[in-house]
């Protein structure tokens, strides 16, 4: 596996090794000791989510104020523009973003330690994304910070206007989002 650090301190981009020929391919998405040896990553992860997406649907920005989450990301069908802010107040690279091309193909996991909001958007048809999370999911303290926040000024990948739900079209401005010490 080749790990990958993006220019903010602990956002890694995961390259896994991958086994295949004229029959489909195998790799480990995941694997408790490699992790720690090899990415550095000690953490216990302690739910898995799976979603689908149509073309254009855009999740995010989310995170938890308590409980954070950290999340290993991949594609499983698909291909996503993947999101990553960093909300860590005392961080060097607080308020900055970092965006990764994940697909089917590419195999690509992007690990988002705790203190981050998280989004994605949907490039191709359908999209199947599959996550592990470090803590659980707990609604009383998830935030959502507007996507198209001026502030942040994050490159989407878009042509058109993207398809949101309620939750994320009434997402806060990062100036006035509540944030990690």
């Amino acid at each position: 596996m080749q790990v990958i650090q993006t220019k903010i301190h602990n956002l890694l981009v995961i390259e896994p090794q991958i086994f295949g020929d004229d029959r489909g391919f195998f790799y480990e998405s995941y694997n408790e000791k490699k992790f720690l040896e090899k990415v550095g990553i000690n953490q216990h992860f302690v739910q898995d989510n799976h979603s689908r997406s149509a073309h254009n649907v855009l999740r995010g920005l989310h995170y938890q104020i308590q409980q954070p989450q950290g999340k290993l990301v991949r594609v499983a069908v698909g291909s996503i523009f993947d999101v990553a802010v960093d909300l860590r107040k005392s961080s060097p690279t607080f308020c900055q973003w970092e965006g990764m091309y994940l697909t089917a193909e590419n195999q690509r996991q992007f690990w988002i330690p705790p203190g981050f909001a998280h989004g994605f958007v949907v490039l191709s048809e359908a999209t199947e994304v599959l996550y592990k999370t470090t803590d659980y999911y707990a609604p009383q303290y998830e935030r959502t910070i507007l996507w198209n926040d001026p502030d942040l000024a994050i490159a989407w990948p878009m042509t058109e206007d993207p398809i949101l739900s309620a939750k994320d079209k009434a997402g806060q401005l990062l100036k006035n989002a509540e944030v990690f010490a």
